[in-house]
């Protein structure tokens, strides 16, 4: 295993999904230097050395790095340890960053993607320069993230930006029946928002199913059914995010994931929220994520 030179300021960030690891090794400005991508074995020594693999391919690519992150779906708790992993059951409770730490003998650190999402686009991405970011993944699952002054808050329980497993505000009729969230919860946010949400919205409306990224192709070619699910949809994450305003008052609000190609959400949904924020809520922006699916890599690195 390559070590560090002194200070390099290389760093390499890892992206653990449920089927695949990516990962990139950036400079000390930021700018990435390789990349590698492989599909993740099913069990905990093998996904071990699947990073250890990655991180001497990019090192013989770019030279060594002084640090390493990792990003991974679910709770990562105060000591940094993953103690709940979405998709990846055999990581579960594993001292993951205590072996890693050992075998690469430099500092690693393991951050939920969310975080590692909100602190990419806070250090160099959509909301660079913002002291108070707000970063919202919405796909088959709804995260947040919450970065200030450059640093992710994780909280006293490692539970901060959990605002997905909130109850959605503000309920009307047409938003419909509550359903049971993934945590076992009923009417949590991720319900109302996630990918599942907008494609039961339209085929409530068009008496037919389709994927979220169907419809929201439709909505631009000015369907009327699927610009309806949008707008249901719209209004839903507008009342959620406005709770987040009123609560900690954002300066960028950041989306990510799939459902975050739908264009029309960046007009809509601030004229919507100010609806139900305390005080006109101008000042705060919404912007889609400039580094996209890249940002879980990004920023493990910068952990």
């Amino acid at each position: 295993m390559n070590k560090p030179g002194k200070n390099s300021g290389r760093r390499i960030g890892i992206d653990i999904g449920g089927s695949k690891i990516a990962a990139l090794i950036l400079d000390g400005e930021g700018r990435e230097q390789a990349r590698w991508r492989r599909e993740i074995s099913r069990d905990y020594g093998g996904t071990v050395e699947n990073i250890s693999e990655m991180v001497s391919q990019l090192e013989a690519q770019a030279g060594p790095a002084d640090r390493i992150g990792v990003s991974m779906p679910g709770v990562v708790n105060r000591a940094g340890e993953p103690v709940m992993v979405a998709n990846l059951p055999w990581l579960r409770n594993k001292p993951l960053r205590l072996d890693l730490k050992r075998l690469f003998d430099r500092p690693v650190h393991i951050g939920n993607d969310a975080n590692c999402f909100a602190l990419s686009e806070a250090r160099d991405g959509a909301a660079a320069g913002a002291k108070l970011v707000f970063g919202v993944i919405l796909g088959t699952g709804v995260g947040g993230g919450i970065v200030v002054n450059g640093q992710i808050l994780s909280g006293a329980n490692a539970m901060a930006g959990e605002w997905g497993h909130n109850p959605l505000p503000w309920r009307v009729r047409s938003d419909g029946a509550e359903s049971v969230c993934g945590c076992g919860q009923t009417g949590c946010i991720e319900t109302w928002l996630n990918g599942a949400a907008l494609s039961r919205d339209y085929e409530r409306i068009a008496g037919k199913k389709a994927a979220a990224k169907d419809i929201s192709r439709r909505a631009e070619e000015n369907n009327e059914q699927a610009q309806q699910a949008v707008s249901r949809y719209a209004s839903r994450l507008a009342r959620a995010l406005a709770g987040v305003i009123n609560f900690f008052d954002p300066e960028v609000i950041v989306l990510g994931g799939g459902l975050s190609e739908i264009a029309s959400l960046y007009d809509q949904v601030p004229r919507l929220w100010s609806q139900h924020t305390s005080w006109d809520a101008k000042s705060t922006r919404l912007v889609k994520a400039a580094h996209g699916p890249e940002s879980g890599m990004r920023g493990a690195a910068w952990l």
